[in-house]
């Protein structure tokens, strides 16, 4: 004799299908987003002359652009904590973080830029109406560049596997490599990171 299903069943059976597709579309839509990275940016290939940040005479120097906003960047931060620990006196490090005009001044008083700013080693500097991200020509969040002695570039790219991950990747060994023996496989990396400039309009003002 054939058992026929409850009353109600079939519905169930459904809701759960709907639910486990939804469930897939959600971590699909989520992975995609942590391995996407950001716009490449175009850093020049040596110190613009017009920066106003310190480039120490002597030693290679890392410039870290960020947005003091972006979450994705903590990790950034702490990758950088891992290089600074491995690097020591060997290089200079600034960590740029963009303010635009028009803004509080306690804008970018974030959690991020006192992480950034408790890096033995490591500068903070405040970016107004975004001057030094367009020097170096930063795009995205977590943007790190390296910066010989002499001030030519030797990398520029992302210190994260992929967005708000840590862990080991191909930009923090690359700038370790750079440091330590003077090259590495890699100059280039993908940025994971939150738009980093306020857009402008086709006459190249800032919107």
């Amino acid at each position: 004799m054939r058992l026929s299903a409850k009353p109600g069943t079939h519905l169930w059976i459904g809701i759960g299908m709907v639910w486990l597709l939804i469930v897939a579309v959600g971590l699909w839509v989520t992975l995609r987003y942590e391995t996407t990275p950001g716009e490449a940016g175009d850093p020049p290939s040596h110190w613009p002359a017009e920066s106003r940040l310190p480039h120490k005479s002597g030693v290679p120097t890392i410039v870290v652009m960020g947005h003091p906003k972006c979450p994705c960047t903590r990790a950034t931060i702490g990758e950088l904590a891992v290089m600074m620990t491995r690097l020591h006196d060997s290089v200079s490090a600034d960590v740029v973080f963009v303010r635009p005009q028009g803004v509080p001044d306690d804008w970018d008083d974030t959690d991020l830029r006192r992480s950034a700013a408790a890096i033995p080693g490591v500068a903070v500097v405040t970016d107004l109406n975004e001057v030094e991200a367009d020097l170096f020509r930063a795009q995205v969040s977590g943007q790190t560049m390296l910066y010989n002695a002499a001030g030519k570039l030797e990398f520029s790219g992302g210190i994260t596997a992929s967005r708000g991950h840590s862990g080991d990747n191909i930009g923090r060994s690359s700038i370790v490599s750079f440091v330590t023996t003077g090259s590495a496989d890699h100059t280039r990396t993908p940025v994971f990171g939150c738009a980093l400039r306020t857009p402008k309009n086709l006459n190249g003002e800032k919107l």
